[in-house]
């Protein structure tokens, strides 16, 4: 069962009940994913080139992407955006989240589109963001793209150990561009230990607010 969760910068999240886990920290939504996914991630990469590949590892809610479209308009930049996602959420349960009172009113319509444009096929949502959301899992995903940033927004590692394996991050590794980064909001050790054995080097800074660390891992 999956219900709605206040988490405590009072932006929403969701709860899954069969895995005891919500679907961003607890300590605040949206302020993790600007910081983890955007601040960390998407200013870093954008610092060197205007025309991004984006790989995001579970679509969800949205946020993610609602903020990635925000920022990439105000900045000029162009991102051609795809997230995997197995289990789809109900756009029912997404109308009840209270996101749109933190995006500019400009994109408010386009957070809506984003969920109910087709899935498996590549949509223009502006003209500086291309969606393309793909049911399927990382291990059956298969592209000739490489990425220039990836967001691995998946459960955490206790909650689905399948996500977090070294065969998974090799795949990571084989799909991101020279010079591209991954992004997560997971700073434990074993996910840094198995990020560098697959050939990245990785930078453990400091996390969002309320959260300690997290990982950002750079391929040379």
């Amino acid at each position: 069962m999956i219900t709605l969760y206040t988490t405590k910068d009072q932006s929403h999240t969701l709860y899954n009940s069969e895995l005891n886990e919500t679907y961003h920290s607890r300590n605040g939504a949206v302020e993790e994913a600007a910081y983890v996914y955007i601040k960390r991630g998407l200013e870093f990469i954008t610092s060197k080139q205007k025309e991004l590949n984006v790989l995001e590892i579970g679509f969800g809610t949205g946020l993610n992407a609602i903020l990635t479209l925000q920022k990439a308009t105000q900045w000029g930049i162009t991102c051609h955006y795809q997230s995997l996602e197995t289990f789809p959420l109900p756009i029912e349960l997404i109308n009840q989240l209270n996101y749109l009172q933190y995006i500019n009113p400009a994109y408010q319509t386009l957070f809506t589109q984003m969920h109910q444009c087709a899935w498996n096929l590549n949509q223009v949502i502006n003209p500086n963001f291309q969606l393309h959301k793909i049911a399927q899992s990382i291990h059956q995903f298969n592209t000739h793209a490489r990425f220039d940033l990836i967001y691995f927004d998946a459960f955490g590692p206790d909650k689905q150990p399948d996500m977090w394996t070294p065969e998974v991050f090799e795949k990571m590794y084989q799909l991101t561009s020279t010079q591209g980064i991954l992004v997560t909001y997971s700073a434990k050790g074993e996910v840094k230990r198995t990020l560098k054995a697959v050939g990245y080097e990785v930078e453990r800074l400091p996390g969002p607010p309320r959260k300690r660390h997290m990982l950002r891992a750079i391929k040379y």
